[in-house]
């Protein structure tokens, strides 16, 4: 059943520029480094194997209903559900959900360009050998000096969200499509150049072994801080699901999904392409490219001695170590920090797309005065993010009384404005947002959707591939979802609110 529908802000050239672009909006600084991490601590070609599982139980089936949806509705998420649930003869209200998604893609977009503007930073001090024989302190105070610097911190954050509005405010072909096609390939080729760097200073197989290992042991048994095993009273090892939960989380978040993204970037693709094939080979290169930089990075990790076990914080805190120690350090530290932020640069476009869309649609404006609303809000509510890197809880960032309730024996009140900003919000986007919007785009393309319309879309040559997304959208993946949201938000009450330390 064809809608009839056309773009009217511009379409993709053609496949290759939309895997890109999708491509680029699903990599980004947590895939670079965060995946990698992760999947060593927890069991490293056993986790992969759990990980691509979920993809394709979870990741796949929404990935491709919010393309569904983009595509057969042409428009901003909100109007494109507004139109979709008039088709179906059900209520107006699932508009909303494309306002939800759209708002998830903006919060997440106000902290993201505070920590990319870190990465321009930090790629030109790399650049001008500023870490060159400096010690662990040394990189560790100047990072603690930068960060606590607020306008220093304020300045990188306008300058990566200019950036991302010139690339966007140039539409679909001149802006977007030109972007992905220089800074995915520039990706790949950089982290191949870092990889073979580790190979050519022997330290390749202690990177390579400790991303795939296959250790299942890793993956599904406790262990302690100290990273040993913990032993239960009968002499077994204790039974956790958390590893297993990880990769499912991943799984459902690398693709940036539910954040009105890939709703946005399917109303330009063209009727003729295969959203199942494309999708596929997405969720193929993210994580390749994912697994490709831990090969370029855990080698340089361990050829300097350093530990892989500090995480995200090892981007800022510990590599420049090893770049200023390193001969060559400041091209390859600047290389390395330069990946960074086209990983950056390639998500944050996608995550301002809707709303500048919506903008275009609801108030008639122009596309550069959509930009320059929706990103000058952005840059407004990322000031939070700002002062949460500088050490401002969420108290000293809005100046409010913290003690106006209690619960039983906690303090919550003191708890939660306890927290930074950058924490609140972060907490709202990935424990409820994110979630519920998949969920809600699982239920809306499966159960209110007809299924004649989502097939027309779907347009798959083979009528099993059509069944198994159905079965897996309808009821697998829904499913999958509620584990995830359930898990996250216990994990998060648990972190920052039971047993947070009251100030």
């Amino acid at each position: 059943m064809a809608s009839g529908r056309v773009s009217h802000l511009g379409e993709w050239s053609g496949g290759m520029p939309f895997f890109l672009a999708a491509t680029g909006a699903a990599v980004g600084l947590g895939n670079i480094w965060k995946f990698p991490y992760v999947v060593g601590e927890n069991g490293g070609g056993a986790f992969v194997l759990v990980y691509l599982f979920f993809v394709f139980v979870i990741g796949l089936p929404v990935f491709m209903s919010e393309i569904i949806i983009g595509r057969r509705g042409r428009q901003s998420p909100y109007h494109s559900l507004y139109i979709l649930a008039s088709e179906a003869q059900h209520s107006r209200h699932w508009a909303k959900l494309g306002g939800l998604v759209t708002i998830a893609g903006f919060l997440i977009l106000s902290y993201y360009s505070v920590v990319a503007g870190q990465v321009m930073a930090y790629s030109v001090r790399v650049a001008s050998s500023a870490f060159v024989g400096m010690s662990a302190d040394g990189v560790l105070n100047t990072y603690n000096v930068f960060r606590s610097n607020p306008e220093t911190l304020l300045a990188w954050h306008t300058v990566f969200i200019v950036v991302v509005c010139i690339v966007v405010s140039r539409g679909v072909k001149k802006g977007l499509e030109a972007i992905v096609k220089i800074t995915v390939p520039a990706l790949v080729i950089m982290l191949l150049l870092l990889m073979v760097y580790a190979i050519y200073n022997h330290s390749f197989l202690n990177g390579a072994s400790y991303l795939f290992d296959f250790d299942f042991k890793k993956l599904i048994y406790a262990r302690d801080v100290a990273g040993s095993f913990i032993i239960d009273s009968s002499g077994s090892y204790q039974f956790t699901f958390k590893g297993i939960l990880m990769a499912m989380g991943h799984a459902f978040f690398t693709l940036g999904l539910s954040v009105g993204a890939m709703m946005v970037y399917g109303v330009y693709l063209d009727r003729d392409i295969s959203i199942g094939k494309t999708t596929f080979f997405v969720a193929i290169a993210d994580t390749s490219i994912a697994l490709l930089a831990g090969l370029a990075i855990f080698p340089i990790v361990f050829a300097y001695g350093l530990s892989a076990a500090q995480g995200p914080s090892l981007v800022f805190t510990t590599l420049p170590i090893a770049f200023g120690a390193m001969y060559f350090g400041n091209v390859i530290g600047s290389l390395f920090f330069l990946t960074l932020f086209f990983a950056a640069l390639t998500s944050a476009i996608a995550l301002l797309e809707p709303s500048v869309v919506w903008l275009i649609e609801r108030s008639k404006m122009t596309r550069v005065q959509a930009v320059v609303w929706a990103g000058g809000a952005s840059w407004f509510v990322g000031i939070i993010s700002v002062f949460a890197v500088s050490g401002a809880n969420l108290r000293d960032t809005i100046f409010v009384i913290t003690d106006f309730f209690s619960i039983s024996d906690i303090d919550l009140g003191h708890r939660i404005f306890n927290l930074t900003g950058f924490q609140v919000i972060d907490g709202i986007v990935t424990l409820v947002l994110l979630p519920v919007g998949g969920l809600l785009i699982a239920v809306f393309v499966g159960w209110i959707m007809s299924a004649e319309s989502s097939r027309y879309e779907l347009n798959a040559k083979n009528p099993w591939v059509y069944t198994t997304w159905r079965i897996l959208v309808r009821y697998i993946s829904p499913a999958l979802i509620l584990v995830i949201f359930a898990a996250g938000l216990f994990e998060w009450v648990n972190k920052y609110l039971l047993y947070q330390p009251v100030l």
